[in-house]
Order: structure tokens, then sequence, then C-alpha cells
């Protein structure tokens, strides 16, 4: 559904939109959710926008999983993606009962707060290993990916804060936004929320997901982690104040 009247506009927000968010993927394995949000949201409204991020974020993240699946360790993903299956039709459920332009100002109050608590964790760090407190920390992502289709938020500031081996935290939470991913969109096919429409969209950022993919992996073992992570974080920024105001 298109909410600006000028298609090419349209189409050239929606290719950037799956194009970087492909590319940070592929290069710090997450950030596509929260990238094509801060696009999308700007030409379509919640409840169109969503569906779509959660199947474009979908075939995102499995490139990556794929390419670098004899690099990344799994160990600590089948618990912490089992209670984030089970919030997601939960959270599923408030994006259908929720008015579109107080959930727009809301996923950018989340952006810009998610982009200052993650620009602060960097001196920051603890050492959990509690299972309640992880399968709780499953559950909440689970819920709010199922509302916003930032399935990988949580997960990557929690993992962020602990101090994991990069390949670790990626084999977590990588994975755990392709597994809810296939959950989310099981429960919005179930809520009938999907338009033929999204399926056009879709076919267009196919060749903008898988440039943006090859040339992120490509880069995921040579990149200034520190300074990627910055310059990601301050375009979230960004992009979160430009859907408050």
């Amino acid at each position: 559904m298109m909410s600006i009247s000028d298609p090419s506009i349209y189409l050239l927000i929606l290719l950037g939109g799956a194009f970087l968010g492909a590319f940070v993927q592929g290069a710090t394995g997450f950030g596509s959710g929260l990238i094509i949000n801060a696009f999308w949201l700007h030409i379509m409204e919640p409840a169109y926008a969503i569906p779509l991020n959660v199947v474009t974020s979908l075939f995102i993240s499995g490139i990556p999983i794929y390419k670098l699946r004899k690099k990344l360790d799994f160990s600590k993903l089948k618990q912490f993606a089992i209670f984030g299956i089970i919030g997601i039709p939960i959270g599923m459920f408030f994006l259908v009962i929720s008015d579109p332009s107080k959930l727009k100002f809301s996923i950018g109050i989340l952006l810009v707060v998610y982009a200052l608590i993650m620009l602060k964790i960097n001196t920051f760090s603890i050492k959990v290993n509690n299972n309640s407190i992880n399968n709780l920390v499953g559950f909440i992502s689970g819920i709010i990916g199922g509302l916003t289709a930032l399935l990988g938020i949580i997960p990557v500031a929690w993992f962020s804060i602990q101090r994991l081996p990069k390949n670790t935290k990626r084999g977590t939470y990588e994975p755990f936004i392709f597994i809810t991913s296939v959950v989310a969109i099981l429960s919005f096919t179930f809520a009938g929320l999907f338009k033929i429409e999204m399926f056009f969209d879709l076919l267009k950022t196919i060749p903008a997901v898988v440039v943006g993919s090859w040339l992120g992996i490509n880069i995921y073992n040579q990149i200034n982690e520190d300074l990627f992570r910055k310059t990601v974080l301050a375009l979230i920024l960004i992009s979160g104040l430009f859907l408050i105001i």
C-alpha cells in the first residue's frame, strides 16, 4: 500500500531499504529489519510494511547463514529460539489492533532508544548464564518481532553486552531472526495480513537483496567492526528521529 503518490520515489525507497538492509545484515549478522523499517515506514502503513519486512528479512538472513555456516557457533540458539517463537503471535495480535500512526511513532522511539543504548553498550558488559533470563529475552524478542518485524533488536543488544565471541553472537541471533521470521510469516498468513501487492514488491527487491548480501558477506572478515557498527547505529538513530517527527 503506497502512502506516497510518486511511484518512482516509492520504488527508490523500496529498493534502497532492501539493499542497505541486506548489506548491513551480510556484514554484521543483524540490522535488516531495523534498516528496512527505517526506510519503508515512510512509504507504507505498518500493517503492510511489517509483514513484507519479515518476508524480506527471511531471505536476507538466510543467505549469510548458508554462506557462513561453517564459521558460526550455534550452541546457544535452541532454547532462545523456542521462547521467541512463543512470543510472535502475541506481537502479531498487537500489530492488528494498533493504530498505524501511533505504531510508526512507537517504532521511531524504539529505533532511537535502541541506537542510543547500543552506542553506550560498547563501554558496558555483563556475564549472564541464567536460563530463565535468556528465555525471557527470547520471549520478549518474539513479541517485538511480531509487532514491529525487529526480530533481532533485543538479541543483538543482549548478546553484545555479554561480550561473546563474534561467531557465537552471530550464530545465535542471525539464525534466531531466520527461524522466527518463518514463524512470523505463518502467523501473518493465518491472520490474513499478506496482500498480493506484497508479492510484487518482494520480487522487485530480490536483485537489491542479492547484491547487498553478497557485498556485505564479502566484507564480514575485513571491516573495522566498531566504525561500521557506529555508522549503522547513527543511520538507525536518524531514521528513527524522522519517524518521530
